[in-house]
């Protein structure tokens, strides 16, 4: 039976159930907005079903395994150690449907209500909501389109077979023997460490001169380092010919140095980038203005150019991070509430998951001198951490960019154990505008990771206590 009439009239409509939908149908709900959800798949999103959650789950699995392979220099002595995949992939599903679980419960707790189907635009105030052969019609006042992306494929190359995304590779039924990754960028880099630290032969492939492109170079170095003592076979400035997605094996030729080699594998991860969930939306219809890769433009509240439909995530530019998406949707509630609310992207955290970690936020050194600034650069060595040293992770450092004449702080790099939390220190001193004397007069607890943010800075004024 199809259903064409209108069924019910909502405040807010929110398209997409990922970290930036979710967030938006909550926050709106909190602050007095009757709100309906509609996800095609599951609440969540990618980064709780096939990204960030799972993907972290295994990088965590194979640094535990790869820690118990190295345990001797602590003397603790373990005879045997291996690996039962399929308990591993369970108890990752296991954390993914409780963070879904607990999602679901949140959404029915600020009583949002939650359909399933796919969304098509008719007007600027309607959307049909198809759901197999049933189809719905719910006019709305305000919406927030937040569908998300999904993974690139590159011509030539379709995903099936041996040829994976990320959301395959993350639910493998065993650990492959051989694993060929084309694409150095963050997920290349995160999976194919977390696959290689549980006994996989890796291969990356990257185009470009470098893996993760943007990122400080003396932390992709570690990185790099890393990699090769991981056995991982890490290939740059390469050229793909042709690749053949066999039943047992993939095969590919490539071109490097002007010279064709062959390589193969069970599987090929083809982590090429993402592109926008924007092209099934019928956003034709109400001439929105898309740019030519599916990207949405929206203003400094993300309004699109269509007054009463907002846009977050990875469907406008920027990247592609769950926190930012999710931060985006908090905004735009507010603003639909009536609040004078902006977006802010100063202080946007990038975290790669990689072994060692890097994050970085605010101006790199390159960066700040590119805008005029004056600048001083604090440096602080994981090695002569305390903390660092008994937890036997001394590789990694931290840089930390000041602005010579006001003190403020405008930025950091970190690489290391737990880059990923130690970064927030800095990003919250950039949002709070303090200077570099906020973080020296912060007593640091110790033994602790932490005071090397404390270290860096008193580096910075050339007052370190413990490196000359």
């Amino acid at each position: 039976m199809v259903v064409g009439e209108l069924v019910r009239d909502v405040e807010v409509l929110v398209i997409g159930g990922g970290p930036g939908g979710y967030t938006a149908a909550i926050r709106a709900a909190q602050l007095g907005k009757k709100v309906t959800l509609i996800e095609k798949e599951e609440i969540g999103g990618v980064c709780l079903n096939q990204g960030c959650i799972p993907s972290k789950a295994l990088i965590t699995a194979g640094k535990k395994f790869n820690f118990l392979q190295q345990a001797d220099e602590m003397g603790i002595e373990v005879k045997q150690s291996t690996i039962n995949f399929t308990k591993m992939q369970n108890w990752k599903n296991n954390i993914v449907k409780r963070l879904t679980n607990g999602v679901n419960g949140l959404l029915s707790g600020n009583k949002v209500e939650v359909l399933k189907g796919e969304a098509f635009f008719i007007n600027n105030n309607e959307v049909r909501v198809e759901n197999g052969y049933e189809s719905d019609r719910i006019r709305f006042q305000d919406c927030i389109i937040a569908t998300g992306s999904r993974p690139v494929e590159i011509p030539g190359i379709p995903f099936g077979n041996k040829v994976l995304s990320s959301k395959e590779a993350l639910n493998l039924k065993e650990v492959p023997k051989e694993l060929i990754i084309l694409g150095g960028g963050y997920i290349g880099i995160e999976l194919g460490q977390a696959y290689a630290l549980l006994g996989a032969k890796v291969t990356i492939l990257e185009e470009k001169e470098t893996i993760l492109n943007g990122f400080d170079k003396r932390a992709v170095n570690l990185v790099k380092q890393n990699l090769h003592r991981k056995s991982v076979d890490l290939l740059t400035s390469i050229k793909i010919n042709e690749v053949t997605n066999g039943p047992e094996k993939v095969h590919l030729s490539y071109l490097e140095n002007n010279e064709v080699k062959e390589l193969s594998g069970d599987y090929l991860l083809v982590t090429a980038g993402r592109r926008p969930n924007t092209d099934e939306l019928s956003l034709d219809i109400l001439q929105m203005i898309v740019d030519d890769r599916g990207y949405i433009a929206v203003d400094h509240q993300c309004m699109t150019s269509v007054k009463n439909i907002y846009a977050i995530g990875d469907i406008i530019s920027g990247p592609a991070l769950a926190h930012k998406a999710a931060y985006e949707g908090k905004v735009v509630a507010e603003v639909i509430a009536g609040k004078p609310s902006a977006v802010d992207y100063q202080t946007i955290p990038l975290v790669v998951f990689s072994d060692p970690e890097i994050a970085s936020v605010g101006l790199t050194e390159n960066d700040a001198i590119k805008e005029g600034h004056s600048i001083k650069v604090g440096r602080f060595s994981y090695g002569a951490n305390g903390r660092a040293l008994t937890l036997n992770e001394t590789e990694g450092s931290i840089t930390l960019v000041v602005e010579k004449s006001t003190e403020l702080v405008l930025g950091a790099q970190i690489v290391g154990e737990e880059a990923s939390e130690l970064i927030s220190e800095i990003t919250l001193a950039i949002e709070m505008g303090a200077t570099i004397y906020d973080l020296i007069d912060t007593i640091h607890a110790h033994p602790t990771l932490s005071e090397i943010v404390l270290e860096a800075s008193e580096a910075a004024i050339e007052q370190a206590i413990h490196v000359l």
